[in-house]
């Protein structure tokens, strides 16, 4: 039985990171066929997505029965119900609900970074300036990683211990920190380093830069540095 997962441009689509990181880090390849389409902007997508109504957005699943999945934490819940030997959630309760909970936070919130900083791979921008509603959603995010790492007793560069589906929802805003520079909060800095050095990421930003097309777009008008190493 097959799943498809659907995705966009490696470099720029924040939740196709988020879903790719669901795949891999929980040994889910051989059941999931990973299709990327390269839409010219979000207004594009339907068209990669019109055999498959009613998918309107990327990341989108189909199931083998044909159920079309197209939400990236109805997709994260969908594969932890499918696969639970994949253990994507944490075992221990109280992890397991912190995560649950930064993981929806995630998804609902942050229109601020998520609307004015667009994910992006391939550099590093300099000089970005925080506006004081997007310092507070730093801060927010600051509060909320720390706290989960207490309260989960977490002693992993994770939230909630393992890697869990709220480490991969939180796998895009970790790149967007890095990109603009806004990754200086102690327990920031720390999360946002461990997600730059997983090996997974690693490799679907280097399969992104060999394989998937420019969109400047997504380039602000602010001088770049190579993205960290």
């Amino acid at each position: 039985m097959t799943y498809q997962l659907i995705l966009g441009n490696r470099l720029y689509f924040s939740w196709s990171i988020a879903a790719n990181m669901m795949v891999e880090k929980f040994g889910l390849s051989e059941h999931i066929d990973i299709k990327i389409v390269h839409p010219q902007e979000e207004a594009d997508v339907a068209r990669f997505l019109k055999d498959i109504p009613p998918a309107r957005t990327l990341p989108t699943m189909v199931t083998p029965e044909g159920v079309v999945v197209s939400d990236s934490l109805a997709i994260a819940e969908e594969l932890a119900s499918r696969f639970p030997e994949a253990k994507m959630w944490p075992a221990d309760p109280t992890a397991r609900a912190v995560a649950r909970t930064v993981a929806a936070e995630m998804h609902s919130s942050f229109g601020g970074l998520r609307g004015n900083w667009p994910v992006n791979l391939r550099h590093i921008f300099i000089g970005a300036v925080a506006p004081a509603e997007i310092e507070k959603e730093l801060d927010r995010l600051e509060l909320i990683w720390a706290t989960a790492r207490e309260k989960s007793g977490s002693a992993t560069p994770w939230l909630c211990g393992d890697y869990s589906i709220a480490d991969a929802i939180f796998a895009p805003m970790a790149a967007r920190l890095a990109a603009y520079k806004f990754d200086t909060r102690p327990v920031t800095k720390a999360y946002v380093a461990a997600h730059l050095a997983d090996p997974a990421f690693q490799k679907w930003r280097a399969d992104g830069l060999a394989n998937d097309p420019i969109m400047p777009k997504f380039d602000l008008d602010l001088p770049t540095e190579p993205w960290p190493v």
